[in-house]
């Protein structure tokens, strides 16, 4: 059976969705991407998909912005269930008073996907953590920084700034 790059791309867009709506604190973006049914196993939760979202807009509250960043997209289609490998790091910023942290995650999502009605969502993932790092920002990039909008100016919404 042959498969379309749009199937490709649909299951992509999923996982961009995801991401986006860890990093802007939106559960109903996040829930978006499963079934309802859907299970995640991120080692320290493993349950619905639905609980997990929730969970994860709770517990990311307390970093000042996160950046997931998916890439090596490795995906196999096989009707109307796929499967695939995306290797992850995120960057998780936090504050204790005057001292700044990066925190980084490196791993990878093992995804089992399903399409109904035409449409993609994950099924099944587990996350399989490979390392972490923590460290403490003591310089930053010699830029103007004040006239950029801080990251957290849109999160726990689903709109970008400015509109």
């Amino acid at each position: 059976m042959t498969t379309s790059l749009s199937d490709h791309d649909a299951i992509r867009q999923v996982v961009a969705r995801y991401a986006r709506g860890v990093d802007r604190l939106d559960a109903d973006l996040m829930k978006s991407a499963y079934w309802p049914e859907a299970t995640d196993d991120h080692g320290v939760f493993v349950g619905n998909a639905m609980v997990f979202c929730e969970r994860v807009v709770a517990t990311h509250q307390r970093f000042t912005g996160t950046m997931h960043c998916n890439m090596n997209h490795a995906i196999e289609v096989n009707g109307d269930s796929a499967s695939g490998e995306i290797y992850n790091v995120t960057y998780l910023f936090r504050e204790d008073g005057d001292v700044h942290y990066i925190d980084t995650w490196f791993g990878r999502y093992l995804d089992q996907y399903e399409k109904r009605a035409g449409e993609w969502r994950i099924l099944e993932r587990i996350c399989v953590h490979e390392n972490t790092m923590s460290q403490v920002v003591d310089a930053h990039m010699p830029i103007d920084a004040p006239k950029f909008r801080h990251g957290s100016a849109d999160r726990g919404t689903n709109t970008p700034l400015g509109r």
